[in-house]
């Protein structure tokens, strides 16, 4: 009987069936991808950590270790791979004679390599010219003694000259010469700028005093996938062999600070797997509950007419059970299908890490049972119990106003969200806490309060607005009818105010849905804008050229760049550095009047000023100068005080003092570092100091072809500069969460946000009308023409229409918003506004648009039928 019920399901009512079914498919895709998206986001988060690290550690031996002892211990230690012996030694100075003159720099550091060091650590050194094997000297070392291939350098203290074979760079510089063994708070120094790389026979046959043997080691990659879980067993294994050499040597673990860093964006990841899937997952299952609440009163009929043909309660359950069976079988295969689609739309075939594991497949799977269960079977089997026949079939009295709405619980949870709001996003709060060398990540998952009572109490507000809108407003509603349904206007108003709760569920459907699709749309452009400003900043153009510390280079020499084949305007930025009191600052000379033709100045990068006035302020005041917030703090200052920075003057080489008018904050530059620093007038700068030296030359390229500008720019000045890019910083700095598929990210929740959007309006007003076509079929009967009964179907279709978009939108203006300010740890920087996506939107509001007329023509169509055919079937 159950199979044969089943089968009369799919014949009569196969429409209802699955669209429920739709529902569930949609919550399970959404879960199976997001999650399988979340999996491979957090293996490529742990896979890029380990490849920016070029020696996983350095292990350096403390005075009274023995080296023999600490390497034996390291070779015999899990997970280690390739271990390699460097001698480190500091000089007071190196020396070379070149073109009749000698040059003489600072302080330097001189390594000793052993063979096959660069074949083990490849991305250690970058060859730039002359021969791998031998004596290497750094790009800048090079520039200041002004020396080549070829010739030859003094290490200071050493009475033996050494032939240069090769000029290369150190792009991890800053961990190569890092003090091991320093507290992870410990603000890193800067790397040294002369440097020098001997074979191991060489150092030793030169080198004598203080010599400090580091070892460095290769690691294997960890088993977990799992940025957190990757940190956690590297810090331990670090731990475990500084306790097996009992302090005889201490570990640079350079692969955990990497991996420290993506495991905080790894739980940013996290966070936005339950902010931007978690809402979808909770539409799909009211779109869901919405389906099975439009045929309630047809399955009482149903469940009526069986108990009365002598079926017990127990055999009606059965049925129930069983169609909700079948449904969530149905939904959650083709869940599993869509998820498996989608993610390769989105993703590409087989991306790095992008497998769709079977645990979060189970999850999704589990997931679809759960919301089957509850919008499917409970109501199914709540109707049967305690219940005659008589009152199964019947509806009996006025339907009262739910508990909520009596209890005002709408307008406490919007006050709940704006207090969790506001404290959610208060100066010092941080969503992920994730401190250096601490193995616990904090993560304040409480925030999510904020938006979720959002939604869920602008959600209720609009119910509480929509049916005391149908209930009271039949006079504008008669006269939106009347143009399309004639004479039917009245009785039209009067069935849409009887059916207020229906018409009302729809529109709250809807408007959620589209504020869900908004508030993503908007969270995800402002993300991909923030990306490309934090590359931008720490590129500081779309190419630039720095120029060595020690290089004097003019102003003038940005005209030979500037005829390079793609460059439109060439900007010089001097950079020296500064004494404030005691402390050591960076200090930038920009030309004010046309710094901004090259780079993006936003707002949110100053304060007490916009950009433009800030570098107004600059070019009309010469001696104005713009101060971080930290040295503000520090030093007490106020708009206008006097600060004298103490320069030192090219002339003399003395440091001199500069006066200069605080006029503003500045909190990020192009190029400049995260913390203190100052930004001047370049032309009063210059004058102070008696040098227009620059130390950066900005390239702007019109947003196209950087990386062969690049690339002409490299092949012009050969090792006499470095050139990058943005395309290749875009690739390296902010979050590691950019090194994930945004894009298909996108994409895939985009896809769905449409998909549910559409569902909610169009097919709950399809099945809403094919539930109501008994009543369409009476009026019909009663004397109402085809035309009026169309028009009254149409304007259903409107009014559903209208209330969503208004209702959505405001939703999703609110949402957007605070989603953006919740989740401000993402950004870097910190947006100072939202990006709207208009064509997205515009793309979603249509095809909710056509989803709804799609659904008001076939239910039109459907109205226009024979009354006594309809009436027979029903």
């Amino acid at each position: 009987m159950i199979l044969l019920w089943l089968g009369g399901l799919l014949r009569r009512r196969s429409g209802r069936l699955f669209a429920t079914a739709g529902g569930i498919a949609l919550a399970v895709a959404l879960v199976a991808a997001l999650g399988s998206f979340l999996a491979a986001s957090q293996a490529t988060m742990t896979a890029r950590a380990l490849r920016s690290v070029a020696v996983a550690w350095q292990v350096e031996v403390q005075p009274g270790g023995d080296p023999d002892i600490v390497q034996n211990a390291l070779q015999g230690l899990p997970g280690t791979g390739a271990v390699r012996t460097v001698h480190v030694t500091r000089t007071s100075a190196l020396l070379a004679t070149t073109g009749g003159t000698t040059q003489t720099t600072g302080p330097g550091v001189v390594l000793g390599l052993p063979p096959g060091y660069a074949a083990a650590f490849p991305e250690q050194i970058r060859q730039l010219s002359g021969s791998p094997d031998g004596v290497l000297i750094a790009q800048q070392t090079a520039s200041n003694l002004h020396v080549h291939p070829g010739d030859r350098v003094v290490v200071g203290g050493s009475a033996k000259p050494v032939t240069i074979a090769g000029v290369v760079d150190l792009p991890q510089a800053d961990t190569l010469f890092q003090k091991v063994g320093a507290p992870p708070q410990t603000q890193p120094s800067a790397p040294p700028d002369n440097v020098l790389l001997l074979p191991e026979s060489v150092f030793a046959d030169v080198i004598t005093g203080n010599v400090v043997t580091q070892f460095h080691v290769a690691r294997d990659a960890p088993a977990s996938q799992d940025p957190a879980t990757a940190y956690e067993t590297e810090i331990a294994a670090a731990h475990n062999f500084e306790a097996q050499v009992s302090g005889a040597a201490l570990v640079g673990n350079n692969v955990g600070a990497a991996l420290d860093a993506a495991r905080g964006d790894a739980a940013y990841a996290q966070l936005l797997f339950l902010f931007l899937g978690l809402p979808g997952v909770v539409l799909a299952a009211l779109l869901t509950s919405a389906l099975v609440e439009a045929g309630s009163d047809r399955r009482r009929a149903e469940q009526a007419l069986l108990r009365t043909r002598g079926h017990t309660s127990r055999a009606v359950a059965g049925i129930a059970v069983t169609e909700a069976a079948f449904v969530a079988a149905l939904g959650g295969g083709a869940g599993l299908v869509i998820a498996a689609v989608t993610g390769r739309l989105a993703f590409g075939p087989a991306p790095e890490g992008r497998s769709a594991t079977a645990w979060w497949y189970g999850i999704a799977v589990a997931s679809g049972l759960v919301i089957t269960t509850v919008t499917v079977l409970v109501p199914a089997i709540t109707g049967l119990r305690g219940r005659t026949v008589t009152q199964t079939r019947q509806v009996i009295g006025t339907r009262r106003s739910p508990w909520w709405s009596k209890a005002g619980l709408d307008v406490l949870l919007l006050v709940a969200a704006l207090v969790v709001f506001w404290a959610s996003s208060g100066n010092g709060y941080s969503l992920v806490l994730a401190p250096e060398g601490v193995p616990a990540i904090s993560v304040s998952y409480w925030a999510f309060l904020g938006p979720a009572l959002l939604w869920l109490g602008a959600a209720a507000v609009l119910w509480r607005l929509t049916t005391l809108g149908l209930k009271h407003g039949r006079v504008p509603l008669r006269s939106m009818l009347r143009p399309l349904s004639g004479r039917l206007a009245r009785p039209g108003a009067a069935a849409l105010a009887r059916q207020s709760r229906p018409v009302a569920r729809a529109i709250v459907l809807l408007a959620l849905a589209l504020s869900f699709a908004a508030s993503t749309a908007v969270f995800d452009s402002t993300y991909e804008q923030q990306a490309e400003a934090d590359a931008q900043l720490t590129n500081g153009a779309d190419v630039t050229v720095t120029e060595p510390p020690a290089a004097e280079v003019t102003p003038a020499a940005g005209t030979q760049l500037q005829n390079v084949a793609g460059v439109r305007h060439v900007e010089p930025v001097q950079h020296r550095f500064a004494y404030v009191g005691a402390d050591l600052q960076d200090l930038y000379g920009i030309r004010p009047d046309s710094i901004r033709q090259v780079t993006a100045l936003r707002d949110a990068y100053f304060q007490g000023g916009t950009a433009a006035e800030l570098m107004a302020t600059l070019a009309h005041r010469p001696d104005a100068i713009l101060v971080s917030a930290e040295t503000v703090k520090d030093f007490q200052l106020s708009p206008g005080d006097l600060i004298n920075l103490r320069v030192q003057d090219s002339r003399t080489k003395a440091l001199r003092t500069v006066p200069f008018h605080y006029s503003g904050i500045v909190k990020e530059f192009p190029t400049a570092p995260k913390d203190s620093f100052f930004v001047a007038n370049a032309a009063y700068l210059a004058q102070a100091t008696g040098s227009g030296a620059v130390g950066a030359f900005l390239v702007d390229t019109g947003g196209s072809n950087q990386p062969d500008v690049a690339g002409k720019l490299r092949a012009q000045l050969g090792t006499a500069a470095t050139v990058t890019d943005i395309t290749e910083t875009r690739a390296h700095v902010g979050s590691s969460l950019t090194s994930v598929n945004l894009h298909g990210l996108t994409r895939l929740e985009l896809t769905f946000a449409v998909l549910i959007a559409a569902g909610a309006g169009g097919i709950v007003l399809a099945v809403g009308l094919a539930e109501r076509r008994r009543s369409l079929a009476i009026m019909a009967v009663l004397g109402a023409r085809r035309r009026q009964l169309r028009g009254l179907v149409l304007g259903e279709g409107l009014v559903v229409i209208a209330g969503g978009l208004i209702g959505g939108g405001l939703i999703a203006w609110g949402l957007s918003r605070m989603l953006v300010k919740v989740l401000t740890g993402v950004f870097d920087p910190p947006p100072d506004t939202i990006a709207v996506p208009w064509t997205y939107l515009a793309v979603t509001v249509a095809a909710v648009a056509v989803a709804l007329v799609v659904a008001a023509l076939a239910g039109a169509r459907a109205s226009t039928r024979p009354a006594v055919e309809e009436l027979r079937e029903l």
